[in-house]
């Protein structure tokens, strides 16, 4: 699929391998036009920051040396990683004002439907008692 127009590629989670980055930042840039990759890592992430650090690297772009000196990854630690990604908890990028909206919305509407709910019981099964005067 190719989508025009797109100048800029984030990825929250380090691909697992340079071929994989290729493809994810392979969106941006086409057709001779330049395009941006901003990719976010951890501490968990580091031993396959090298390889796609190099794969930057040979396309002329800059690479921060503390990234070229990372040790090399073994092919037993690449399987794994390719077989098993790293977990990460979830991330939301929706704003907290947002989010706190659709929380009281959600609320309102749940106390709505509790008290729809309590009327037609009250039509349907409930007892009305009269008190009479005698």
């Amino acid at each position: 699929i190719d989508f025009k127009g797109v100048n800029m590629v984030i990825n929250y989670d380090l691909p697992t391998s340079a071929v994989e980055y290729i493809h994810r930042i392979g969106r941006t840039g086409r057709a001779g036009h330049t395009g941006k990759a901003v990719t976010f890592f951890t501490e968990d992430d580091k031993p396959l920051l090298r390889s796609i650090a190099n794969v930057i690297q040979r396309a002329g772009c800059p690479v921060p040396d503390y990234i070229k000196h990372l040790p090399k990854l073994q092919s037993k630690q690449k399987k794994k990683f390719i077989k098993k990604p790293l977990t990460r908890e979830s991330i939301c990028t929706t704003p907290q004002c947002f989010l706190k909206k659709a929380k009281r919305k959600m609320k309102t509407t749940k106390e709505n439907v509790k008290e729809k709910k309590k009327v037609k019981e009250d039509k349907n099964g409930g007892k009305l008692q009269s008190v009479s005067e005698s």
